[in-house]
């Protein structure tokens, strides 16, 4: 391979290569560790390599993507789709060549590592109150002498013994009502919707006599990487079962402003990826269908929560204003829609509700978490970091709610590492590195027992890579064990005293696992250290122009969200200085909040009014714009910060006072400060 060859760049693991024209998808995939399936061996049989390629400009890649960069369809393929069927647009990856440069997705069901989408669902309190509710009545029977509708006398009904007002029924219940009222013999129960801000409640669903089933509701956390969904039973609240999928616009672009690019730069590019995303939220629907076997009829509302982006291009809106300033939104309020309009199929009848986007890119995911996390309310100011390939950041108190959107990048979704995958059974999810013997210790997804367990070879099978919150653990602990410096850059063998440390290229990189006959060998590379840096700065940055416009030096208290959050310990956090110096004990994890919001908003109609409420009482800061954004990001990028001291954190943790820089090229080049 040349660089001179075809650049071929797979997502949603970011690995990319050149291979020579006319070698096999499939085979590039093994020689750059991408996790594709195969069973027959690549003889064109099993159908398990199938792969989604994107065509089209990529600036960010700087690559063009056309159909003529693969090989043409042929016979195998034609005779698979033609007996067992093909998505249309996808190639099986045995029989497809590289002939230029290509951008080549991994569908989920094409993965042998199925993906880890860690946004569980919290037990929370909630007081139920939801907008579709059932209703049993008894209805009088037609009479001669007082002629009116049956829908009439069910309407009379729902007032007279249910207090409700001015209830409507569609065509479609008009076809069910009268069947159910004689085989229920004037006995229904109805599904009323209610509570989105129309005047009249409507009738959405008539079952004859009492009917003790269920009716469901979805919570969606629409996110940039992962698509996150709750089916929750709309009669007591509980959290049905919950799943979640890899969001498909990754082929596009790994980050948002990628994406908008990707509209920007390809005629019906913003179309495209709405059918992607409503094709899999679809996928992702059936799928819960089908885990609580219960029809997806069933299923009569749905509440989203997404950033401004990903709420765009659901809604099949163009982001391209949110490309540039001033960031207009084609609205912030919230939405009340059929969920046919969203091309969903659910309930015929079924509503979708949308919360509020606050401004600009903060949008209603941030409106969820604050939904949830309630900083208004609090005494203490409080730090809420929603992380994520896009950060949002809340800090406020009873006094004053401050939000902004920080581009953070899909590094912390271990994405653009040189090891890295997403979360998944086989990916190193924690580390620990002894300060002494610089030797590590490691735990995988898909097992309890650490790396020098004696059944830990047994338990954990193959080791396929490492997932975000494995490198940031890994940086974290280098750092503390000495392995790396204030700057980022990782010491040789002679200047850290460990034969772990090995030279790659004009760096060194760290051996987290040496690798055996089924497993890859594992390193920390300089470049990996540096991609979490820029991550981790950006962060901070935000949260730090947030502390400015409240004039505060400290936070009293921080509040990790989302699947980040759930997942590292606070400690490794602050050591990379990923957020402001704390109390190591005041810092908690509020799981998936922006998911626990989109419950609250599902389950409790009056939450959505006071949702809308909060929205307009937070005030937005615009990171893009503000001028000492750079300059808190410049300071950030040290581990864990150039000038802040982290007194705090020094209390708990050792931050060793070493230097690695010997003014050499790459990144040791950089003026490195000794200061930790």
């Amino acid at each position: 391979m040349s660089d001179q060859d075809p650049l071929v760049i797979f997502t949603p693991s970011g690995k990319r290569g050149h291979f020579a024209p006319g070698t096999k998808v499939l085979d590039a995939a093994r020689q750059l560790g991408v996790d594709l399936d195969s069973v027959c061996g690549g003889r064109g049989i099993c159908s398990k390599c199938q792969i989604q390629p994107s065509f089209g400009d990529f600036p960010k890649h700087g690559v063009t993507s056309s159909p003529d960069h693969l090989s043409e369809w042929n016979s195998v393929e034609e005779r698979y789709k033609s007996k067992r069927g093909m998505i249309d647009g996808r190639r099986l990856g045995c029989q497809a060549t590289v002939e230029g440069d290509v951008i080549i997705d991994v569908p989920p069901e094409s993965q042998v590592h199925k993906q880890v989408v860690r946004k569980s669902a919290d037990t929370r309190e909630i007081v139920m109150d939801p907008a579709t509710k059932l209703y049993y009545v008894e209805v009088e029977e037609p009479d001669m002498h007082e002629p009116s509708g049956d829908l009439e006398r069910l309407c009379t009904a729902l007032a007279e013994q249910w207090d409700l007002a001015h209830v409507r029924g569609d065509l479609r219940v008009l076809t069910q009502l009268q069947p159910a009222l004689r085989k229920g013999e004037w006995k229904v129960t109805v599904a009323v919707h209610h509570g989105d801000g129309l005047t009249e409640a409507r009738i959405m669903q008539v079952w004859p006599g009492y009917y003790d089933g269920a009716i469901y509701g979805l919570a969606i956390d629409l996110g940039s990487t992962t698509i996150a969904a709750h089916l929750c039973d709309l009669r007591d609240g509980k959290v049905v079962t919950s799943s979640g999928i890899m969001n498909p616009q990754i082929r596009f672009g790994e980050d948002l402003m990628s994406r908008v690019s990707y509209s920007m730069m390809n005629p019906g590019g913003a179309a495209e990826m709405t059918t992607a995303v409503r094709t899999a939220m679809q996928a992702l629907i059936n799928t819960i269908a089908a885990e609580a076997v219960i029809d997806p009829a069933l299923i009569m509302e749905a509440v989203f929560v997404a950033n401004p982006v990903m709420h765009h291009l659901l809604l099949g809106i163009d982001p391209v204003e949110l490309g540039q300033a001033p960031f207009a939104l084609a609205t912030s309020d919230a939405l009340t829609l059929w969920a046919t309009e969203l091309d969903l199929d659910i309930h015929p009848s079924a509503r979708v509700y949308i919360l509020p986007c606050i401004a600009g890119h903060v949008g209603a995911d941030a409106a969820a978490v604050a939904l949830s996390e309630a900083p208004g309310q609090s005494d203490d100011l409080v730090l809420i970091v929603d992380v994520g390939t896009n950060a949002e950041i809340l800090l406020g108190n009873r006094e004053k709610v401050l939000a902004c959107s920080s581009p953070t990048g899909p590094a912390f979704e271990g994405a653009q590492i040189s090891s890295g995958q997403r979360a998944a059974p086989g990916a190193i999810e924690r580390v620990e590195i002894d300060p002494i013997t610089k030797e590590p210790r490691f735990r995988v997804i898909g097992s309890e027992k650490w790396s020098d367990d004696p059944d830990f070879a047994a338990e954990a099978g193959q080791i396929t890579g490492i997932c975000g919150s494995g490198i940031i653990e890994a940086i974290a602990e280098m750092r503390m064990a000495g392995l790396v410096d204030a700057g980022g850059l990782i010491g040789s063998a002679e200047q850290t005293g460990t034969a772990r440390c090995v030279p790659e290229g004009r760096t060194n990189a760290y051996v987290l696992f040496e690798g055996d006959d089924t497993s890859p060998r594992i390193t920390v590379t300089n470049g990996d250290v540096r991609a979490i840096q820029l991550a981790k700065a950006a962060l901070y940055a935000g949260a730090r122009l947030l502390m400015d416009q409240m004039e505060v030096e400290h936070v009293d208290r921080v509040v990790l969200a989302g699947a980040f959050g759930a997942h590292i310990s606070p400690k490794h956090a602050m050591v990379l200085g990923m957020i402001p110096d704390c109390e190591v004990d005041k810092v908690t994890s509020a799981g998936n909040a922006a998911g626990t919001g989109a419950r609250i908003a599902l389950l409790n109609s009056a939450a959505r009014r006071e949702v809308e409420s909060i929205v307009r009482q937070i005030v937005k800061v615009e990171t893009a714009v503000e001028p000492r954004f750079q300059e808190h990001f410049v300071a950030a990028s040290n581990i864990p910060h150039a000038t802040d001291s982290y007194e705090r954190l020094r209390a708990v943790a050792p931050l060793p006072d070493v230097s690695f820089n010997t003014g050499g090229g790459e990144a040791g080049g950089r003026r490195r400060r000794r200061r930790g």
